[in-house]
């Protein structure tokens, strides 16, 4: 299989030749993070890294397309809202609600949680466990369900 930053680069160059101008922006937007990051760590990224990077830019678009929509900018919003798919495509799966819940659940049973005042222990374990995998956002927002 090949590396996830070839995999990018090769698609980059297939939506260039495609004259997919909303695909290929938001693969060279990605991939200047990606050689910034490899320049700052002074090596090749590994698989975990680029989804860090990934991870980081959804997160980006998540937060700007919020900040957009309560400030009546659709258009901006609209924008954001393409490039999210084209990111997540090369990110692992993520769990859904209910595996999340089963997992979380798992964890607390096995920390000894029994009230808000763990939630951290709880976060620490389940993002540790499943790096990636899970949005930090739900996992708290799970945990302070079954944490009360």
């Amino acid at each position: 299989m090949p590396k996830l930053t070839e995999q990018i680069r090769s698609d980059l160059t297939e939506s260039m030749k495609a004259r997919d101008a909303a695909r290929t922006s938001t693969l060279r937007l990605l991939q200047s993070s990606l050689k910034n990051e490899q320049i700052e760590k002074g090596r090749e990224l590994t698989d975990e890294e680029v989804h860090a990077v990934i991870r980081k830019a959804v997160k980006q678009r998540q937060d700007s397309i919020e900040q957009f929509t309560k400030a009546s900018r659709t258009e901006l919003a609209d924008k954001e809202k393409a490039e999210l798919p084209i990111l997540e495509k090369y990110l692992p799966a993520q769990m859904s609600d209910d595996d999340a819940e089963v997992a979380i659940r798992a964890i607390i049973d096995s920390v000894g949680a029994t009230s808000k005042k763990d939630t951290g222990k709880v976060m620490k374990e389940i993002m540790a466990q499943h790096k990636g995998a899970i949005d930090g956002r739900k996992v708290q927002e799970i945990v302070g369900k079954l944490l009360t």
